[in-house]
């Protein structure tokens, strides 16, 4: 309305008409749109980081100041620091102790959200924005604590399969999910009520009260990344912004009675699982902006117009990124996106431009200080020059001892059900060196467009039960490596891994993928009742449970608790074939029945398998 109110003043004003002046106004808008890019800037470098363990402290209300940078990391130390005439200034920083698996702000109900709590196992601690420790607590959690949020005085908790909310530290609430718990957010209600949000493996978003399940929202992928929407964008407080494991976005109103889901993004490009969501006004339009992080290290920025997102730019950051956040961070005037990698490092991607940049112009503080570093780096070359030579003579003695280097692998084998393949991801935060494959059952490797390692194959013997011995020696300063796989469906073992830094002394860690009989089936919750089925019917004493792990064996998105109840219905899915497994098995899909069948006797079990009948001849052709 008031762009319409200035539009209607100009054109009186001059004489314009108003189809040229809003002519003018739109290409003035595209150019904008075109010249928004995202331009990187590093700011700070800690250990290794999880997921959601960094966010952007609030400014108070009506202050435009460059904002604090919360993160934690694997060395169990919490820093804060803020950029100041762009030099990084850090306010404070923790001692090393206990991995920190989640960061999140707190502080009372109404007031600035602005103390930092940070989880460490299934203990609780809470931090000042200057440092000052107030808040340690000893969950009863047995498990390590994977999400976390605070709302006031309740501190809203989840282990792997568990929901525990805390009122003033005192254990309150309860409650046992059926699946593994990805993600948790809480979802604001009338007055005080707050109702967390599970977003689990099985691809559902279970929506609570106290200790109770209100409903189910189902979804078309495992939810990974769980944000509230921005009321600034258009919608109301209880919308909810989901991002899938294999790159689907969503929007979902979540409310006390029933869901209802208003759009879907798909990953139509096949980039990497969604880790990180946020919403900020970026480009100073008044409106804010959707904030995606993946986990290929992919950052894309959709505008809401008319209710629907589009892409406005992108910007990759060749790591896996784990959590993302936005604000005025680098300047007071233009606000920047800010990302935490899984290497440790700390982004900032700006939409400003600077002309002395462009220009080549540096002050002569920039300059003093570049000369420092430069020396620094000198310095640092020589002293590892001088602890090599240290080591190499002291290797060759009898009584030395290597230590052996521990390093973290992050890793992920995720299906992709477009093209039936499975995607390989290995990431450290160190270089690495090679990367050995090996696998008993017959696999393809399929290149990799963003992949610049050197593969080579070596002769294997199948009569040994070896498929499968490739090597991908990587380039300098690679910390990750992507290698898509594809199976067949039928051939099932197992896919090892042996992966090897760039450094001394060697050593290196092996990573073993199971995969299943029915590797390319993946999760579904829509299934077609008019299509004929084949029904595999197992007989014998034995129990549900043991029925359920059969079954894991053979599929994969196979809950690893077996859920409560006389009977488990699941519904799978490849391509176009659906599979419904219950007390008996449905499907429709014949070489899927025979699989499952060759399956199940190779593991002496007893089994009937009816007769195909003509119909379902004919739908499978």
């Amino acid at each position: 309305q008031r762009r319409v109110r200035e539009a209607v003043v100009s054109t009186q004003s001059t004489g314009t008409d108003l189809n040229t002046y809003c002519g003018w106004k739109l290409v003035g808008f595209k150019k904008a749109i075109m010249e928004f890019q995202l331009s990187r800037l590093d700011l700070m470098t800690v250990g290794s980081t999880s997921m959601k363990s960094m966010k952007v402290l609030p400014n108070p209300p009506g202050k435009k100041m460059a904002q604090r940078i919360a993160v934690g990391d694997h060395n169990g130390v919490l820093t804060c620091f803020q950029m100041k005439r762009s030099e990084t200034v850090i306010d404070f920083k923790t001692l090393p102790g206990t991995k920190v698996e989640r960061l999140e702000l707190g502080g009372a109900v109404g007031s600035l959200q602005e103390k930092i709590f940070i989880s460490s196992g299934s203990e609780v601690r809470g931090f000042t924005k200057r440092g000052k420790q107030f808040l340690m607590f000893e969950t009863n959690l047995s498990d390590t604590i994977k999400s976390m949020f605070v709302s006031g005085p309740n501190l809203h908790i989840t282990g792997q399969y568990i929901y525990n909310m805390y009122h003033n530290c005192q254990d309150t609430h309860f409650y046992l999910s059926c699946d593994k718990i990805n993600d948790m957010i809480g979802i604001p209600g009338s007055g005080k009520e707050i109702f967390p949000v599970l977003g689990c493996q099985d691809r559902v978003l279970r929506v609570l009260c106290d200790s109770e399940l209100l409903y189910e929202a189902e979804v078309p992928g495992s939810p990974e990344a769980l944000s509230l929407f921005d009321v600034m964008s258009g919608f109301g407080h209880n919308n909810l912004i989901y991002g899938t494991k294999d790159g689907i976005i969503g929007l979902c109103t979540v409310n006390k009675d029933n869901p209802c889901h208003r759009w879907e993004i798909a990953n139509s490009n096949n980039l990497g699982g969604i880790t990180a969501v946020e919403t900020y006004d970026v480009n100073n339009d008044g409106v804010s902006e959707l904030i995606i992080a993946r986990d290929d290290g992919t950052v894309e920025v959709y505008s809401i117009t008319e209710g629907q997102p589009k892409l406005i730019t992108s910007k990759n950051v060749s790591e896996s990124i784990t959590s993302i956040g936005a604000g005025l961070i680098t300047s007071a005037a233009h606000p920047d996106v800010v990302v935490s990698t899984y290497p440790g490092h700390v982004i900032s991607l700006t939409s400003e431009v600077k002309s002395h940049v462009a220009q080549n112009i540096i002050s002569p503080s920039a300059k003093t200080k570049l000369d420092d570093l430069k020396k620094d780096i000198e310095d640092l070359k020589r002293q590892v020059l001088s602890e090599r030579e240290k080591y190499q003579k002291s290797a060759g003695s009898d009584s030395a001892i290597s230590a052996v280097v521990k390093f973290h692998v992050n890793d992920k084998f995720t299906l992709n059900p477009v093209d039936a393949n499975y995607l390989l991801s290995i990431e450290i935060q160190m270089p690495i060196e090679n990367v050995l494959l090996q696998c008993d059952v017959p696999i393809d490797l399929l290149d990799v467009e963003r992949n610049s390692a050197v593969v080579s194959h070596s002769a294997c013997d199948p009569e040994d039960k070896n498929y499968l011995l490739a090597t991908y020696r990587c380039q300098a300063n690679t910390t990750r490596l992507d290698v898509k796989v594809r199976s067949i469906e039928g051939q099932y073992g197992t896919l090892q891994v042996y992966i090897t830094p760039r450094i001394q002394p060697k050593t290196c860690q092996l990573r073993q993928y199971q995969i299943k009989p029915l590797s390319l089936h993946r999760r579904t919750h829509i299934i077609d009742g008019e299509r004929p089925m084949n029904i595999l019917k197992l007989s014998g004493s034995f129990s549900l449970g043991e029925v359920h792990s059969w079954i894991g064996y053979c599929i994969p998105e196979v809950p690893d608790k077996c859920p409560s109840g006389d009977t488990i219905t699941m519904f799978f899915q490849v391509h176009s074939w659906t599979l419904n497994w219950s007390a008996t098995t449905d499907k429709d899909q014949l070489s899927s029945d025979q699989i499952t069948s060759d399956y199940f006797h190779s593991q002496g079990r007893d089994h009937q398998v009816s007769d195909p009948k003509e119909d379902r001849c004919e739908h499978n052709i």
